[in-house]
């Protein structure tokens, strides 16, 4: 893929995966384990360290707090950027994530790597 430069006004499509968590503070405690969030968004920008900042900028506008009906107060929190790509020039317009891993005969193997239809988390809590 051809280097933007930073004067460049070209904007790029860029993916982030974003990672949260739900921090519960029951009677001043917090514990170890926690529910996480992963996140993928997707934005414009010219060049990969703007897009870091932008990422980072829109993780930290998500935070929130709130009292859940236990009481505890829960804190939303931006943990980290998971990982950064640029979707451009590679992928298709609809395209907004991808991963390159190596597989041994994952054709061979579809019905053990493929989750069945119905525990597809759009399947399974909205149909």
């Amino acid at each position: 893929m051809p280097k933007k430069s930073k004067n460049s006004t070209t904007k790029l499509r860029y993916s982030a995966r974003l990672l949260f968590q739900y921090r519960v503070v029951t009677a001043g405690r917090t514990g170890k384990r926690r529910l996480c969030e992963e996140r993928i968004i997707t934005f414009t920008a010219p060049y990969a360290q703007a897009a870091l900042r932008e990422a980072k900028k829109r993780a930290r506008a998500a935070q929130h707090d709130y009292e859940n009906s236990d009481g505890g107060h829960v804190h939303f929190e931006f943990v980290g950027v998971l990982e950064l790509l640029c979707l451009d020039p590679q992928c298709e317009a609809d395209e907004v994530w991808y991963r390159t891993v190596e597989r041994i005969t994952p054709m061979e193997r579809r019905a053990t790597l493929i989750p069945p239809e119905s525990e597809l988390n759009a399947i399974r809590f909205h149909d």
